[in-house]
């Protein structure tokens, strides 16, 4: 049996919006291992719409509240698609930008805690733009969010850290475009989250936490 604290950092998909059971990819993981008997606790500090910037802003404070050092913890960090987000013509961040703001965050982490990464996930590009406010319009890209991806995944093998590319097995993924919510084009139903979590279930990385 492992006991480990988990904190889940980044954005929107990661806290799960668009799950019917409020769980998104997080909660499944973290129940799947509860259920074989692991004592794990949960903490999502997910928030729509951060970029990777607001997130390097905030994450450390966040997890230090949750994550006291008498027990054995861990982060797990995902984000990006925000970065990529074009609003009134503007992309939000340019690539470069996040990747440094990645490359801060991460190398800071890993020299705190047992750290993974996750990427970026692709969009329904044909049903953009994506509002999550009135008069608030945003053109998320699966291309863009493809060339981010790579990037990050650049940074993670300078950095040493475990990057889970989920872009390629997602976007080849023939069932994935059907857990889309109509009309938002971003966020899975619970549907795409399991699906989500069953790549993380399986990813050596994450297992090596786990099968001890």
């Amino acid at each position: 049996m492992t006991t480990l604290r988990v904190c889940f950092i980044g954005d929107s998909l990661v806290l799960g919006t668009g799950d019917e059971k409020y769980l998104g990819w997080p909660g499944r993981v973290m129940q799947r291992e509860r259920a074989v008997g692991h004592d794990v606790t949960m903490y999502n500090t997910g928030i729509r719409g951060d970029t990777t910037p607001m997130i390097e802003a905030r994450w450390r404070a966040e997890a230090e509240a949750r994550l006291p050092k008498e027990n054995p913890c861990a982060l797990v960090f995902s984000f990006g698609c925000n970065d990529m987000a074009m609003q009134d013509g503007i992309l939000r961040n340019s690539p470069e930008d996040a990747v440094e703001s990645a490359r801060r965050m991460i190398g800071e982490a890993s020299t705190w805690l047992p750290t993974l990464w996750v990427g970026p996930l692709p969009v329904n590009d044909d049903d953009m733009p994506f509002s999550s406010a009135p008069g608030r319009y945003r053109f998320m890209s699966s291309s863009r969010n493809a060339q981010l991806s790579d990037m990050f995944e650049q940074v993670a093998d300078e950095l040493g850290v475990p990057y889970l590319d989920l872009f390629t097995p997602i976007a080849s993924d023939p069932n994935w475009s059907a857990h889309y919510i109509e009309g938002d084009g971003v966020h899975p139903r619970g549907g795409g989250y399991d699906i989500i979590a069953e790549h993380i279930i399986g990813w050596d990385a994450w297992r090596k936490w786990f099968d001890v």
